[in-house]
């Protein structure tokens, strides 16, 4: 045992400094950071964009008292909905007829309203009138209750702590956690299928079964490809820290998960850790099964497909805490660690993450050694047998 041990590191060793020293590698690191520069890039652009006024702007052709009105009713509905809420109102004449006014080229606005506050006429095209209707019968009646209509002044009183919006934080953390989990793990699981199609392209992993046990292979691998993964795991966490920091203008305190972030990082760590396993276990046990690349390649949909569909069950037990549905996926091995995330964020207690755990890396070792013999079955049938053969000392 410690001889396939010892040979299983021999390979992580290779596999992980032939990743992590190459200067692909560095792209990778580099590479979910490049959409935040681009984002700070056309920062200005964006701003100016959002900044531009792009409210319809409706002509008001009444009398001078009426026009009054509905602009002071205008200002005082904005204060309280928001200057994007309603259509901006503008002066118009009121000659020529508004028909006219609005088929000349340089018109600015798309409706002129007539008539008076009590019976106001709209004038536009249908799909104008549409979207327009409501907002200007609610300014009509705004201004006609201009004198009777005051906004009722409410009284505040803060409290230091409100268990409804800490449980509705708490919620949002567990989900953050799963999305951010769930992607690293079919990101950085993704990996271990493009270093097998290499590697059976080459006949590496022929030359490497004539030189070591085949199981040392897949524990070898499995294990490089997950010290790899955290190590662009703690690049991309130290960046958005030091980017949460930069950021952080110390108005409110992040919310802290039931467990405590210390806890809740570690075990965010290691469900991390038995969701990759999993996962990577299965793409190098199916995977291998492959007799070309395309194979290789073809079999990584079904399975990121499925994986997907477990996201999904886990992320609805996420609003049913102990519901059979949010049992049932703390229960299923693959989607155990994302549901087991988002009750850590939910729920104080620490025993169910020992379970959890417990009950993950049972099936983590089922896993790995169904893909052991699917893995050692392929290497044989390949071309293992003749390597072997060649490599062997001669005796007698």
């Amino acid at each position: 045992m410690m001889q396939l041990w010892r040979a299983a590191f021999v390979i992580a060793r290779r596999d992980f400094t032939a990743v992590v020293l190459s200067r692909t590698f560095i792209l990778f690191l580099l590479g979910p950071l490049l959409p935040i520069l681009i984002g700070f890039a056309f920062g200005g652009l964006g701003d100016k964009i959002s900044s531009t006024d792009l409210r319809p702007v409706v002509g008001v052709a009444m009398s001078a008292q009426d026009s009054a009105a509905l602009m002071r009713a205008h200002d005082r509905l904005s204060q309280r909905m928001g200057d994007q809420a309603l259509p901006r109102l503008r002066s118009a004449p009121a000659t020529p007829s508004p028909r006219i006014q609005l088929a000349r080229p340089d018109s600015e606005v798309v409706a002129i309203l007539t008539g008076t506050l009590a019976r106001p006429v709209l004038i536009g095209k249908a799909q104008d009138l549409d979207r327009l209707q409501g907002d200007v019968s609610l300014l009509s009646t705004a201004a006609l209750a201009e004198r009777t209509l005051q906004f009722v002044t409410i009284e505040r009183q803060e409290v230091a702590t409100s268990l409804g919006a800490q449980a509705q934080a708490r919620l949002i953390i567990g989900r953050i956690a799963q999305v951010v989990m769930f992607f690293l793990t079919i990101l950085l699981a993704g990996m271990i299928l493009s270093n097998l199609v290499e590697e059976k392209t080459n006949k590496i992993i022929e030359i490497l079964a004539a030189a070591v046990p085949i199981d040392a292979i897949f524990l070898g691998k499995l294990m490089a490809m997950l010290a790899m993964s955290f190590v662009g795991i703690a690049f991309w966490g130290g960046t958005a820290f030091a980017i949460f920091l930069a950021l952080h203008d110390g108005g409110g305190a992040l919310p802290a998960p039931a467990v405590g972030w210390p806890i809740f990082l570690m075990l965010a760590v290691l469900y991390f850790a038995m969701a990759y396993t999993l996962l990577g276990s299965l793409f190098l046990g199916i995977g291998a099964q492959a007799a070309t690349v395309r194979e290789v390649q073809t079999l990584n949909m079904p399975i990121t497909m499925g994986q997907m569909l477990i996201f999904f069950f886990a992320s609805y037990a996420v609003d049913h805490m102990g519901s059979p549905a949010e049992v049932a996926a703390c229960i299923f091995p693959f989607s155990s660690p994302f549901a087991m995330i988002a009750r850590a964020a939910q729920d104080a207690s620490l025993w169910p993450h020992l379970v959890a755990l417990l009950w993950q890396a049972a099936f983590v070792a089922l896993i790995i050694r169904v893909g052991v013999l699917l893995f050692r079955r392929h290497v044989m049938q390949s071309g293992g047998r003749w390597w072997k053969n060649l490599f062997r000392p001669a005796t007698g």
